[in-house]
């Protein structure tokens, strides 16, 4: 067993480690779109030379240190770090001041299945009709466009499958004419059952598109949902699920609404430091999870390393598919120029200061971690060669 040093303490496992010993015997039993085999097998692959890499000396002690070349899938705990911070640091220039709601637009669980198996239209289907839904709700009640930026997150802390699509909105918009600011009340947005009617509309239409185009591939267990007498009893049975809209109160200022975004634009399924023990003999793999069914108590949760990598590949998103969506005021196309108009309006009509919020935003400029040398920690070193990939397929000792 790996992951107790001599302390005693629990040590981090990087996930590589855990992916070389369960990939063998997992590639014999299951079946998985090509891309999910390469994003596996990066991540296997991260933190060894099998990627390549770049050999330094130290100038202080004359010792060598190879860095590998990162995977950078977006599944990859190290990868993502630095790049979800760079891109919160982007985003200062987009944020307004003014009080922001964050809505959570759920699916029925029966869903599940449907959504792993047509992940790249049912995900896009599903923020389409959230984002439609919050942007019809603005023109038909406030006479405004709202900013919008929506979020897919798949993963609960054990791995299972829990999906909420999660929509930070602007408290208020620009006029339908362009010409005033329209403010919400601060400790309100639209009637979540509304919302709920809606939403759940406009998906089930979108779902019964898909299913009349023959765009959706059906789990290969009964029922047979590809029959349509089948797949209208089916959908009505999910259709009458109660599933509302919720929402949360507003974020106490811009400063807020960063930390919020930056919690999940690059946030993976399973990070190295939940990881606590690697049992090769056994075939099993325990991680830290918080169970919110038992007041948020942290546990320990020791799965077979099959059922491991099987929940980890819930959460592969398809390639290219774009996660984080702004709509709205904060559309890519033209953005700098709506922001500038509505930042203008605002100005016409000052918000409300929140008490206690700074006046200013600011986010840490974020810089790569140093590399300094284990042995002496000096930071100064020379560039002795760079290792390419190399061409033949890594074979990894899990011993």
């Amino acid at each position: 067993m790996t992951g107790c040093s001599a302390t005693g303490q629990t040590e981090a496992i990087p996930w590589g480690q855990v992916g070389r010993a369960a990939l063998p015997d997992f590639t014999q039993t299951h079946r998985l779109p090509v891309h999910h085999w390469k994003v596996l097998h990066a991540l296997a692959a991260g933190h060894t030379a099998a990627l390549g890499g770049h050999q330094y000396q130290w100038t202080h002690c004359g010792q060598e240190h190879f860095a590998p070349h990162s995977c950078g899938n977006r599944p990859c705990a190290s990868c993502q770090r630095l790049k979800g911070a760079q891109w919160l640091e982007q985003q200062t220039e987009h944020v307004l001041p003014i009080p922001c709601f964050h809505i959570g637009f759920p699916l029925p669980h029966e869903l599940n299945p449907l959504l792993q198996h047509n992940q790249g239209r049912l995900y896009s289907l599903w923020f389409s009709s959230a984002t439609a839904t919050l942007l019809e709700f603005g023109r038909n009640n406030l006479q405004a466009t709202l900013g919008l930026t929506a979020g897919l997150h798949t993963w609960g802390q054990n791995l299972g499958d829990h999906y909420p699509l999660h929509c930070v909105v602007s408290g208020g918009g620009v006029s339908l004419d362009g010409q005033t600011w329209v403010a919400l009340r601060p400790q309100w947005l639209f009637p979540v059952r509304a919302l709920s009617v809606v939403f759940r509309a406009k998906f089930r239409d979108g779902l019964q598109a898909l299913f009349d185009q023959h765009q959706l591939q059906f789990p290969r267990v009964p029922p047979d949902l590809s029959e349509p007498t089948a797949w209208a009893r089916w959908r009505r049975r999910w259709a009458r699920r109660k599933g509302v809209v919720y929402a949360k109160r507003p974020f106490a200022g811009p400063q807020a609404v960063l930390a919020y975004l930056g919690r999940y634009t690059h946030r993976v399924a399973l990070t190295n430091s939940r990881l606590e023990a690697l049992a090769l003999q056994d075939g099993t793999v325990a991680f830290r999870y918080k169970d919110d069914a038992r007041g948020s108590q942290i546990r320990s949760l020791t799965l077979r390393l099959e059922e491991f990598l099987r929940r980890f590949c819930l959460h592969i998103l398809p390639p290219r598919f774009v996660k984080i969506r702004h709509y709205g005021l904060l559309a890519n196309r033209d953005r700098p120029a709506r922001i500038a108009q509505a930042r203008a309006l605002l100005a016409q009509v000052p918000p409300p200061p929140e008490p206690g919020q700074p006046t200013v935003l600011y986010v840490q400029p974020v810089e790569p971690p140093a590399l300094v040398c284990p042995h002496c920690g000096h930071p100064t070193r020379v560039l002795i060669r760079v290792l390419n990939r190399p061409k033949t397929p890594a074979v990894w000792d899990t011993s």
